[in-house]
């Protein structure tokens, strides 16, 4: 293992208002739903390399999240809940759910830190980045529950260069069914990896093959991303994920250093 030795730059230190911890990075907003999370998966700390907080927001779950149509009432328990990580001392406020981008904006204005609430706020960069000839493939849990006032809140465009499918409604990931859906799912929730992996890799694949103008892949759910690479070797394209908006949360609120050569 390779150990650093500290940063000789940090010579002095002082508090920072209201914060109680130091050195945090990114804190994490997650449903309040027992069930686990591959590496990868935003509720697994482990596959990250930069520290993480976690706040469980009590009384938010998928069912609500996602299912009802009256949000209002979600709306101070997530505030409540990014004030405390904000609190805590972390750099950057994240959500556990793309469908979080209902709340974008009252969280956004309710801290002092930046606040990434879901990993569609990608897709406006994702089009720029692949121009406008070619398409950003979505891909969700619930096409259904995901509404165009989700999408505006996160700064996409109802009528630019995207398209959405649901891996539980217009196709079906069983795995997923057993950790998420709390109607379905069974007393202790358990996923097998390679048996999700297949059947992602399949809908990616026929998405791929009835959209051939697909220019990059934007997987919403946090469960996706533990797949990203094998999606990747599959169709070949740019594939973002929760992963890479985590990876642009940290390194934009703690900047890495560069060392090299000249």
């Amino acid at each position: 293992m390779f150990y650093q030795s500290r940063d000789r730059d940090i010579n002095f230190i002082k508090a920072r208002k209201n914060h109680k911890c130091y050195g945090m990075g990114l804190g994490i907003m997650i449903l309040d739903d027992v069930y686990p999370g591959f590496p990868g998966d935003v509720r697994n700390a482990s596959a990250f390399n930069f520290p993480i907080q976690y706040e469980v927001i009590k009384g938010v779950d998928n069912l609500n999240l996602m299912h009802e149509e009256d949000k209002t009432p979600l709306i101070e328990p997530i505030i409540n809940a990014a004030k405390h990580l904000e609190s805590m001392g972390c750099r950057a406020i994240v959500a556990e759910c793309g469908y979080f981008a209902w709340f974008q904006k009252e969280v956004a204005g309710s801290v002092n830190v930046p606040v990434y609430m879901s990993s569609l706020m990608q897709v406006p960069l994702i089009q720029q980045a692949i121009g406008p000839k070619k398409d950003v493939g979505i891909l969700c849990a619930e096409k259904g529950c995901l509404t165009d006032g989700h999408l505006q809140h996160v700064g996409i465009d109802l009528n630019s260069n995207y398209f959405i499918h649901g891996t539980q409604d217009d196709y079906v990931v069983k795995d997923f069914e057993n950790l998420w859906d709390e109607r379905v799912r069974p007393e202790v929730p358990a996923a097998t990896y390679k048996n999700t992996e297949n059947e992602l890799i399949e809908i990616v694949k026929d998405i791929a093959k009835n959209h051939p103008h697909m220019g990059a892949l934007m997987l919403e759910c946090t469960g996706m991303q533990p797949f990203a690479r094998a999606i990747q070797r599959e169709i070949e394209i740019p594939v973002f994920s929760w992963g890479t908006l985590l990876e642009l949360a940290y390194s934009s609120a703690v900047h890495p250093d560069y060392y090299g050569h000249v």
